[in-house]
């Protein structure tokens, strides 16, 4: 797994606002690029490509003695594990040292695999924001065993992640913007800065530098993990009510795949946090952010 600056993400802002500021006024190109985020591209890994224990699906890998989590009495499902330890150095210290896996649940109802009696909590919370739905469990490397689901969950063939480096500037419909002074002149092309389509702003965005993601389109199966989220459906995830544009950060997007998919016209999945509790480690503050039509 290469980066595609050894030096990490702060030595490629440079090459992205000098970009930017070749086709927009300077001081917009860099608020524009303080906006970027170091990320990963998440694509099914070859042999030998996989980023540590990073997998959609597969059986959690819980530390013993943390209980499986449940909402309202139903299992939730294992959707996804994050091996933060190949992927650290990428992230500029955004969360404690020796984090771990990260273990993403969610209570499915978007599978062939759904139990009847997962709909009885999910009509309770519909696709509202709510911990009850989904929560994000870390456990230490070392301390990390293979847990089976009880019943009525969800076991999904393990399909290991390979991981690619980079940054990511906010989705088009991303609120984010609204607090971003674009000028005049852009914010007659964006409607005020209400939505920006990067492609639109810079004639140029398909010779950007590399190591910036594009966003993936509706059809793409690529899945992605911190950075900015990248809706497909021009909603963008539903954060807590109250939440403002960069209260929280983003940890993972499931696109879905042969074995899931979420609902809704290209749904995708997310979960975020709040920054300052990443900053801390303290992953009971994650909660599903789904990004619905």
């Amino acid at each position: 797994m290469n980066s595609p600056d050894p030096r990490g993400p702060q030595a490629m802002l440079p090459a992205l606002r000098d970009f930017c500021a070749e086709q927009v006024d300077a001081e917009v190109a860099a608020r524009i690029t303080e906006l970027a985020r170091p990320g990963f591209a998440l694509t099914p890994a070859g042999p030998g490509e996989a980023a540590g224990n990073s997998r959609f699906g597969g059986r959690a890998l819980l530390e013993p003695g943390i209980p499986w989590p449940a909402c309202d009495g139903f299992p939730l499902s294992l959707h996804a594990v994050l091996d933060t330890d190949p992927l650290a150095p990428w992230l500029d210290g955004l969360f404690p040292p020796g984090t771990g896996l990260l273990n993403f649940f969610y209570l499915d109802t978007q599978s062939e695999q759904t139990h009847p009696d997962a709909w009885d909590p999910y009509g309770t919370y519909g696709f509202r924001t709510d911990r009850a739905l989904g929560c994000v469990l870390p456990a230490r490397s070392a301390q990390a065993v293979e847990v089976d689901p009880p019943a009525r969950a969800s076991v999904f063939e393990p399909i290991p992640w390979a991981a690619t480096y980079g940054l990511l500037l906010p989705h088009a419909f991303d609120p984010v913007w609204g607090t971003v002074d674009l000028g005049p002149e852009l914010d007659e092309k964006t409607c005020g800065g209400s939505f920006v389509f990067l492609e639109e702003v810079f004639p140029r965005w398909s010779d950007r530098p590399p190591g910036v993601i594009e966003p993936p389109g509706p059809e793409d199966r690529v899945d992605l993990a911190f950075g900015r989220h990248q809706g497909t459906t021009g909603n963008g995830p539903h954060l807590p009510a109250g939440a403002g544009p960069n209260d929280y950060h983003h940890l993972l997007q499931l696109t879905g795949n042969d074995q899931w998919n979420m609902g809704g016209d290209g749904g995708t999945l997310h979960w975020a946090m709040p920054t300052a509790a990443l900053h801390v480690g303290d992953f009971s503050q994650a909660v599903p952010t789904p990004d619905l039509s």
